[in-house]
């Protein structure tokens, strides 16, 4: 949860977007502590004064958010998305469609979805609460979100607003801060070697020459996340203990 708040650290006035309970759980963690200035949207057309629980209803509005004032948001990079993936390769080329072959898929999936707008317009990260060889793969088998390699073949219309801050999984977070914006490891959450994380990824990460560890929550954090945030436990459904 604290890994997926720090993804809005610093973000100043942006929508976030999360989709899933502990994105959500992050990005009102981010609200009550280092980000205060961050908007959140009841996922309809209000944006909340408040931060409510997890799957409870706000009390307090603090603006419309029709869907055309939402979609001028997400043209001019002013969201920051955070989605999931049921692939995703070393370019952060992201899956949500389909497994397998498109004119036979093995496996039908969400769907496309907004995860092209998203990736293209405003800044997208991705959590993962498995981290396994089946979604870390070398080759994804259908482009959802679109990944540095494809927005640079695209070209500036692309490239403008197209930005993946972070991905973060059950193992570690990462990033793409390499000269060829393939993915590297920016830390691993306590406990976890490099070796499990290599061994549990389909293509070869970039390793920098000392890994840190994933800051672990303050005593303030935790409260906030056990007590305010999300008091019925709903992180336990998505997160393995």
């Amino acid at each position: 949860m604290l890994a997926c708040a720090e993804a809005w650290r610093g973000a100043g006035e942006v929508l976030a977007s999360p989709m899933g309970t502990v994105p959500s759980i992050g990005a009102r963690l981010a609200r009550l502590t280092f980000s205060p200035d961050l908007l959140l949207t009841d996922g309809e057309a209000l944006l909340m004064g408040d931060v409510p629980a997890v799957g409870a209803r706000s009390e307090v509005t603090e603006g419309w958010l029709p869907y055309r004032q939402h979609l001028a948001l997400v043209a001019t990079g002013r969201r920051h998305v955070m989605m999931g993936a049921s692939q995703i390769d070393r370019f952060g080329n992201q899956n949500i469609s389909c497994v397998g072959e498109w004119s036979r898929p093995a496996r039908q999936l969400l769907g496309v979805r907004g995860a092209p707008i998203n990736t293209l317009n405003n800044p997208t990260s991705y959590w993962i609460p498995r981290h396994s060889r089946r979604t870390f793969v070398e080759r994804v088998d259908m482009v959802c979100g679109v990944g540095y390699d494809r927005a640079e073949a695209a070209g500036p219309s692309a490239t403008r607003y197209h930005h993946i801050p972070e991905v973060i999984s059950d193992l570690g977070v990462f990033d793409f801060s390499t000269p060829d914006h393939s993915m590297r490891i920016r830390s691993l959450h306590p406990g976890v070697s490099v070796e499990q994380v290599r061994e549990a990824t389909g293509f070869e990460l970039v390793v920098p020459p000392e890994v840190p560890e994933t800051r672990a929550p303050t005593a303030a954090e935790l409260r906030l996340i056990r007590e305010v945030i999300d008091p019925r436990g709903l992180r336990d459904r998505e997160v393995r203990t």
